[in-house]
């Protein structure tokens, strides 16, 4: 039977800490949410390994640094409002709310959404779970403090941007493969400018695809 609570912490030792991530709030979080609650029953044997793991419907967590990373770009603290969009199973969700933040959860994926609170629920994680068009994001809990996109968007909806505090970020993994990056986004005095900070990788989301170009 798998130790859960050492894979845990070798994951965090040996593969969050080693890049950089000094943010103890990330650090706790990550030690603390039982990752394995969020994929398949199947798949609880891997799920701290280095990897993004399948949580279904062709929807993936993100990588433990990766996450990590975006996290810690992002400058979540007790009582930051956050909004994570894909949220998939509820994995980033939960270490959000370990960290402090009101965290409204948006999925698109009714079964999803349905696994997420059922995670969340076993976690013991206090999030909003809603549904709804990704794309959109979740204007009714607006402006936020930050924004995560929980996985890769070759193209990112204004509609986020305009969701965002100011001062608010927007952190999400950005490109297209194999040449994607992580990205922060700052919105200061209503504009929005961005900047990468890491390599990285990640599943693109339903809806945040570059428009196919008209070929003749």
């Amino acid at each position: 039977m798998t130790d859960f609570a050492t894979a845990r912490r070798m994951m965090v030792d040996g593969q969050v800490r080693p890049y950089d991530i000094t943010d103890q709030g990330v650090l706790a979080a990550m030690l603390a949410v039982p990752r394995e609650t969020f994929v398949p029953p199947e798949l609880a044997g891997i799920a701290y390994i280095d990897t993004d793991v399948p949580v279904g419907k062709g929807r993936r967590l993100l990588k433990p640094m990766v996450l990590a990373k975006l996290l810690q770009a992002a400058v979540v603290g007790e009582g930051s409002k956050v909004l994570v969009v894909g949220c998939a199973t509820g994995y980033d969700a939960a270490v959000l709310a370990h960290m402090g933040a009101q965290v409204t959860a948006l999925e698109e994926d009714g079964a999803l959404a349905a696994q997420a609170r059922r995670a969340l629920a076993q976690a013991g994680s206090a999030v909003n779970v809603v549904e709804g068009p990704l794309t959109a994001g979740w204007s009714a809990d607006a402006p936020y403090d930050a924004i995560l996109v929980s996985g890769c968007a070759e193209v990112m909806p204004p509609a986020l941007f305009d969701q965002l505090k100011d001062d608010g970020r927007l952190v999400a993994v950005m490109g297209e493969e194999p040449a994607c990056h992580g990205m922060i986004f700052r919105k200061t005095d209503g504009i929005t400018s961005g900047r990468s900070f890491f390599d990285a990788a990640a599943t693109l989301l339903p809806g945040f695809a570059k428009p196919k170009a008209f070929a003749f």
